[in-house]
């Protein structure tokens, strides 16, 4: 019989089962959670009573069986086997992404355009060519747009790999953040990876930034090649971003070593620290060891003197009650009886104590008035000589040396014994006076 067909209104909170029976809605749905706990409880059971085929063989000599007597030695082996999974063995390499994985390709197509400065102009026009036969192997399309300053990459029908479309964003954003071709391709690889860190807003003071990046540098370059050799990156500092290339644990560091620069924390201590951790991942004893007692500490001090201020306040000692109220005109006068005098021997006093002022005031005016006219000292023009005693006579012959000497000591003089002059003309002199 069905209820339906037969035009009759169920009443709410029932439905008619297959068989055309009324049943309630609150009961079926009780049934069906009872259902579902029964069978989670069957799985539980299930779960807890499997075990592998060697534990089920392997038993004690009184025939008790490992599982219920080495609890101990189960969980030895499951710590070693953590341990185990944590290492990866030596030139082991995730399987290349091909065709065969995914065969019949992407979608929907998807695009990605950044733009680039106006001095990488030049560059990218030049090294184009091999942009577009770097992203034709993975089936990506590009297109360098010059009028408006920007490059575009995009899937094609034949492109298969769907992680191949981030890895050519990637590779246009480093492009135009002046990373050279030869390293910005290397992107495409699947065990590398980039990150562009923006330094541009971390410091304020735009000569302390500069300061900041150029320490970054180091002289001649020498900080940035260490940090690229401890982390296997490359790293090209350019403006207010710092674009890295490399590993994944290499970008990790260096971001950090960064970031650390822009506060004002000198890169040579966490250089010195990769290089401790580079010596200790070479142990394995220290594998599944804490590094921190190898690790330096280095603490932040601050040798800069605080400023004091020129006018040092001294705190008053605190008391709970209020200042005394200061005393009115009316007080103080009465207080030294000037209340009781008559209005007219007021007046005398305050005009009294007037020209007293005044009379001072003169003074001081007249003696700066009288500096000018006051006469500077001189200086006396002749110098006292001494006159040095005389011991007997006066050696003429000494003083002639003295004199010589004297006229041989002078800038451009003749040499004490100068060569005759050959000249023709000296000995027609000589035969007209003979």
């Amino acid at each position: 019989m069905d209820l339906k067909k037969m035009d009759i209104t169920m009443p709410c909170g029932w439905q008619q089962c297959a068989l055309g029976h009324l049943v309630c809605r609150k009961y079926t749905r009780r049934r069906r959670r009872r259902r579902r706990r029964r069978r989670r409880r069957r799985r539980s059971c299930l779960c807890n009573f499997r075990f592998s085929p060697t534990m089920a063989s392997s038993t004690t000599g009184d025939g008790v069986s490992e599982a219920q007597t080495g609890k101990q030695s189960k969980k030895t082996k499951n710590q070693v086997d953590e341990s185990d999974l944590l290492t990866v063995p030596n030139g082991w390499k995730e399987p290349r992404f091909s065709r065969d994985d995914n065969p019949r390709g992407l979608l929907e197509e998807s695009s990605f355009a950044t733009l680039f400065p106006k001095y990488r102009e030049a560059y990218l026009r030049e090294c184009w060519p091999l942009v577009e036969k770097a992203l034709g192997e993975a089936h990506i399309k590009s297109s360098l747009d010059l009028i408006e300053g920007s490059m575009t990459v995009g899937t094609t029908k034949k492109t298969f790999d769907p992680y191949a479309i981030v890895r050519a964003r990637d590779l246009i954003k480093l492009l135009a953040r002046s990373v050279p071709f030869e390293q910005a391709v290397r992107i495409l690889q699947d065990d590398m990876a980039c990150d562009i860190i923006k330094i541009g807003t971390l410091v304020r003071n735009r000569e302390r930034f500069v300061k900041r990046r150029q320490r970054l540098i180091g002289p001649k370059g020498s900080t940035l090649k260490a940090l690229e050799l401890l982390t296997n990156c490359y790293v090209m500092v350019q403006g207010n971003t710092v674009s890295a290339l490399g590993p994944f644990n290499g970008l990790k560091e260096v971001r950090k070593v960064v970031m650390e620069t822009m506060k004002n924390i000198h890169p040579i201590y966490n250089i010195k620290t990769l290089m401790i951790k580079r010596e200790l991942s070479k142990d394995p004893d220290l594998r599944m060891q804490s590094w921190e007692r190898f690790l330096p500490k280095f603490r932040h001090k601050n040798l800069a003197k605080r400023k004091e201020p020129k006018k040092k306040s001294v705190k008053k000692e605190y008391t709970p009650f209020p200042p005394a109220q200061p005393e009115s005109k009316v007080d103080q006068e009465l207080s030294t009886g000037e209340f009781f005098l008559r209005e007219s021997v007021k007046r005398r006093k305050k005009m009294e104590e007037i020209k007293v002022k005044q009379a001072e005031a003169l003074t001081k005016k007249q003696e700066e008035r009288n500096k000018a006219f006051i006469p500077p000292k001189e200086k006396p023009l002749m110098k006292k000589t001494i006159k040095a005693p005389v011991d007997g006579k006066l050696d003429i012959q000494a003083i002639k040396d003295r004199v010589r000497k004297a006229k041989t000591k002078k800038l451009g003089a003749p040499p004490m014994n100068p060569a005759p002059p050959t000249s023709t003309t000296d000995k027609k002199k000589k035969k007209a006076k003979g």
